[in-house]
């Protein structure tokens, strides 16, 4: 039999007839009633908080550090685009949906933000202690270099991210032989990208250029993959080699691109194959030539004496000796005849003329010196295989017809002039009609993705939990207790109930019967014999004894007291 407060004789005068609930909890102690009420506020708040808990999206961090971009454009940017969005008050992070992140990152980097850690030259703006050391002070300015140079290669379209790694030596006078300035770049580059030869240089040198006494030759550049993408390490004649295949390998392409393009409007796309060898001559040659030419001779010098001498008196005649400087003996002959033979002598020696030319002659000479360039095409090989003509018909349906040596001809001219063909050079163009292998469609196999990963499974699984906590708190919980109040003020009603029908009982088997036992009971019960049972301020024991005494005295009475409740129950 359940336990009965002492005042349920009050409480089923004052409670509504049919609100067992609220019988039940005011049937309860003050203690009991306060917590059982936290605790059903409890539940509730638990309830909504779950039901809050799966309508609210997933977040995923956005910008993991807010310090080095500018927080209100990004704010500005999501609340512009509709994107939810939060601050992390514990790391600072600011956090987007998961649904949206993607789109949040392509808006931000539209304007140049992206999450980009790398500190720069804003470390020495910040307020330095008293006691830092000048070690310290050289870390922050290494840090703020590196930092710098890593946000500009990451500025590159090909680059997603950068740092660098400078080793600066310790400058000493007291030390003869200094180290050498190094670096090295980390590159992590975007998906489907690489680092031509030129933007490796390019990077090389910016580094270089940016660190002093740092030599180009000093530069190590890595990618995420742990491939070496700067020269250092190779050998001229390796790193001359890698260079010329990659100048073989894109004149081809180019060529062939020239096929294609002349080609693709006569036979229609996939119809063709071309493929273009090229033989490059990388040789260097400096060429010194001299060239004479012996049929136009040049007078290179010309020397010409002319010697003219006159006596203006007679001279000594004779013939010459000392006989002929003697005085002359006395002759026997007339002194005229010999005074006009000398006279005649002196007259024919008078004048003497002498001429004199010296001419120097030289051969027509050419002296040339000729560089030839490198990467000069010494043969060029084109070789063209081209599809069946195709045709539909309605009898026949899709056939196929060979090319006429006529229209190969045609083609093999269109060739030759899209490549730059020479016959001298000995260049070859072949173009074959071939009929090309049925192509194979091939159907990707379309994995079934887990239900797991579906974006719709996580937030279905919220709310499901979401339901199932609520559900186990009502029914579970809530109901429980309800049930139980419910309860215990039903049983409380029925035993005033079937107490107020045996007092009715007894009260009227006293009067006719006038039973002495019964009048006893009921002068125990209260003063002029009026309550059955003792007043609301005495025990329940009391009450119990009294009920049990009725119960005993007129057993009649009480089975049918206790048909009556049992039929009002129903």
């Amino acid at each position: 039999m359940a336990t009965l407060p002492a005042n349920i004789g009050a409480q089923a005068q004052q409670a509504p007839p049919n609100n067992d609930l609220t019988t039940g909890f005011s049937g309860l102690s003050v203690f009991r009633q306060i917590g059982l009420l936290v605790g059903l506020a409890a539940s509730i708040a638990i309830g909504f908080a779950v039901v809050l808990w799966s309508q609210e999206p997933d977040y995923s961090p956005l910008l993991a550090d807010m310090n080095n971009v500018d927080a209100t454009q990004a704010v500005d940017i999501l609340r512009g685009n509709d994107i939810p969005y939060k601050i992390d008050a514990k790391s600072g992070s600011l956090l987007v949906a998961s649904k949206h992140l993607h789109q949040a990152r392509m808006q931000l980097a539209a304007v140049g933000i992206s999450d980009n850690r790398s500190v720069g030259f804003e470390l020495l703006d910040k307020e330095q202690g008293l006691g830092t050391s000048q070690f310290m002070e050289n870390i922050s300015y290494r840090r703020g270099l590196e930092g710098e140079l890593a946000r500009t290669i990451a500025s590159l379209k090909a680059v997603r991210a950068a740092r660098v790694h400078l080793a600066l030596p310790k400058v000493s006078v007291f030390v003869r032989d200094q180290r050498r300035t190094s670096a090295s770049v980390f590159v992590e580059l975007s998906p489907g990208r690489r680092l031509q030869e030129g933007q490796s240089m390019a990077i090389v040198n910016l580094v270089a250029s940016s660190v002093p006494e740092l030599d180009s030759t000093d530069v190590t550049i890595v990618d995420q993959n742990g491939r070496l993408l700067s020269n250092e390490g190779e050998s001229e004649s390796a790193a001359m080699a890698s260079h010329q295949f990659d100048y073989t390998r894109k004149l081809e392409q180019v060529l062939t691109n020239r096929v294609q393009k002349i080609l693709e409007p006569v036979l229609g796309r996939d119809k063709f194959k071309a493929e273009v060898s090229a033989d490059i001559d990388f040789t260097a040659i400096e060429q010194t030539e001299e060239v004479f030419n012996p049929d136009a001779p040049v007078v290179r010098s010309e020397q010409t004496l002319e010697e003219e001498r006159s006596l203006a008196g007679g001279g000594p005649g004779g013939v010459p000796g000392a006989l002929s400087n003697q005085p002359a003996a006395a002759a026997s002959a007339p002194e005229q005849a010999q005074a006009a033979r000398n006279l005649g002598a002196s007259a024919e020696n008078r004048g003497n003329s002498r001429k004199q030319a010296t001419r120097n002659y030289e051969l027509d000479r050419t002296i040339s010196y000729t560089r030839h360039q490198q990467g000069k095409v010494r043969r060029l090989s084109v070789a063209v295989v081209v599809d069946d003509r195709s045709a539909q018909s309605e009898e026949e349906g899709a056939t196929s017809t060979a090319w006429t040596q006529e229209e190969l001809d045609r083609l093999i001219s269109l060739v030759r002039g899209a490549v730059g063909y020479d016959e001298a050079r000995g260049d070859s163009v072949n173009v074959v009609n071939a009929a090309f292998a049925p192509i194979e469609v091939f159907e990707p196999e379309v994995k079934e993705v887990p239900i797991w990963e579906e974006e719709w499974f996580q937030p279905l699984v919220k709310q499901v939990l979401a339901g199932l906590l609520v559900l186990i708190l009502i029914f579970v919980v809530i109901r429980p207790i309800m049930k139980s109040l419910s309860n215990d003020g039903a049983k409380q009603k029925a035993l005033a109930t079937a107490v107020a029908n045996a007092q009715a009982a007894a009260e009227a088997a006293e009067s006719e019967a006038g039973n002495a036992g019964m009048q006893g009971v009921m002068g125990r019960g209260g003063a002029g014999g009026t309550a059955l049972l003792p007043g609301p301020g005495q025990s329940y024991d009391m009450q119990l004894a009294a009920a049990q005494g009725l119960v005993t005295d007129n057993p009649q009475r009480a089975a049918q007291v206790l048909k009556q409740w049992v039929a009002d129950d129903e």
